[in-house]
């Protein structure tokens, strides 16, 4: 959109948490004030409560966020409130190969919202993990990643928070090169596990972007969960405790999820900006 300094920049945040407490929302309000201060933005957003509220914004904001959520991706299928989220999905779509005189409009589906996007795309195959995935762990780049605006400036691997129950395995390439679309990352490489590698990142288009991991997790956050008693016990049961140790050890490396932390979500917010106005 090519906005100035001191411009206003108006975000819509879709929270797909259906009323749970989570540490994401807190952590992308923080992430967007931080930004606008630092570039010199005054950023106004509103948040949206599409699972129990039915609620899904308009076309009139500057760039979107959808966010994480409990529950099964598969599950919300012929629900009233996944049918408003893909129109919604679909609204941004017609916006961006409609306007003439206007910026594209950008997304970034965060985790659960990443899933239903997949499905929507029909990119893969959406289906539950055969153990809980979560803390923190090891993200690798393929080669499109290494070229992605969004993650410049991250380490191969790159490391993040992740929490799931649900996967994107198996993609559907054809579709993905028909779609134009391109997969960044995936979880890391274990010869001595029999299942295939999940897809972590996916560039659906020029403007729609989504990540399997949480890229606006920190540590306060991530350190909070882990001291949950059922997160810790899920950690032990599924890796043992010298994982969890070691994963309460890493919150504190500057390298690991702070470095994604102060990455991932401004550099969105930075190619959002720089959106050209589009003329005859």
């Amino acid at each position: 959109m090519l906005v100035n300094k001191s411009s206003s920049l108006r975000i819509a945040i879709l929270d797909l948490y259906e009323g749970q407490a989570n540490q994401g929302m807190r952590c992308i309000r923080e992430i967007l004030q931080q930004w606008g201060k630092d570039n010199g933005f005054s950023i106004s957003y509103e948040e949206f409560d599409v699972r129990l509220g039915l609620a899904v914004p308009d076309t009139s904001y500057d760039l979107y966020i959808s966010s994480g959520g409990p529950g099964s991706p598969l599950e919300s299928e012929g629900t009233e409130w996944e049918a408003l989220y893909f129109n919604w999905i679909r609204s941004i779509e017609d916006w961006n190969k409609s306007v003439e005189y206007a910026a594209r409009k950008h997304v970034l589906f965060i985790c659960h919202s990443f899933q239903l996007a997949c499905r929507y795309y029909e990119v893969g195959n959406v289906c539950r993990r055969k153990s809980t995935a979560f803390g923190v762990f090891p993200i690798h780049m393929l080669q499109d990643g290494k070229n992605e605006p969004v993650f410049e400036g991250l380490k191969d691997p790159f490391y993040s928070v992740d929490s799931r129950d649900y996967q994107v395995i198996e993609p559907n390439h054809s579709r993905i090169r028909r779609m134009g679309a391109r997969i960044l990352a995936i979880e890391k490489n274990r010869p001595h596990v029999p299942y295939e590698r999940a897809i972590m990142a996916i560039r659906f288009s020029d403007h729609f972007i989504g990540t399997q991991f949480h890229p606006e997790a920190d540590a306060v956050g991530m350190q909070m969960y882990l001291q949950r008693e059922d997160k810790k016990q899920t950690v032990i049961e599924n890796h043992g405790e010298a994982k969890w140790e070691s994963m309460v050890e890493q919150l504190q490396d500057p390298g690991k999820i702070m470095w994604t932390y102060t990455h991932v979500l401004p550099n969105f917010l930075d190619l959002a900006i720089r959106e050209p106005v589009l003329s005859l």
